[in-house]
């Protein structure tokens, strides 16, 4: 049996595991996309649209925090347990939004295409938008850095700009 594949990983504080920080920062630009959507449900199919989008970005928005708490929980156990619970969370998760769908689906207030619309989209743009965000590189495991913003300029640009002293001039 391969020692590396079920040894203990390291402890991870699950508030900075990047699994976590990905999934608030999807989280963070999804909110402000909400009630873009949820108005689109509106002017679809009225106020059965919107409460249907806005169930819809619920379930979206609750999966990729559940996806998120359920690897890093696993990281601290192990890789093996990593996979597991990549593959059977993602198969757990995906029967969690089928049954909230089948759970509300003879609901008055449900517009089923807004619904399935909204979760596809939902999931999707959110995965989309944020590939700009996250880094693939191991200095920085998780969200690229932000640039940092210069607000005075380099020493070099002060001498550049100076006229030749009387003392150059000689």
């Amino acid at each position: 049996m391969s020692a590396g594949l079920f040894t203990p990983a390291p402890s991870l504080d699950l508030e900075r595991a990047p699994e976590t920080e990905i999934a608030l920062d999807l989280v963070r630009r999804g909110l402000p996309a909400a009630p873009v959507l949820v108005l689109v449900g509106a002017l679809v199919a009225g106020t059965d649209g919107a409460l249907s989008a806005a169930f819809a970005i619920a379930l979206v928005l609750g999966n990729f925090l559940l996806s998120a708490t359920l690897t890093a929980g696993a990281a601290r156990i192990s890789l093996g347990m990593v996979m597991g619970a990549v593959l059977f969370g993602y198969l757990a998760r995906l029967a969690l939004i089928t049954g909230a769908v089948l759970a509300v689906k003879d609901m008055g207030w449900v517009h089923l295409p807004v619904l399935g619309l909204t979760l596809i989209v939902a999931h999707l743009g959110l995965l989309f938008w944020e590939t700009r965000y996250v880094s693939a590189s191991l200095a920085f495991p998780t969200l690229k850095p932000a640039r940092p913003t210069r607000t005075t300029p380099p020493p070099n640009a002060q001498a550049a700009t100076r006229p030749p002293s009387a003392a150059t001039k000689e």
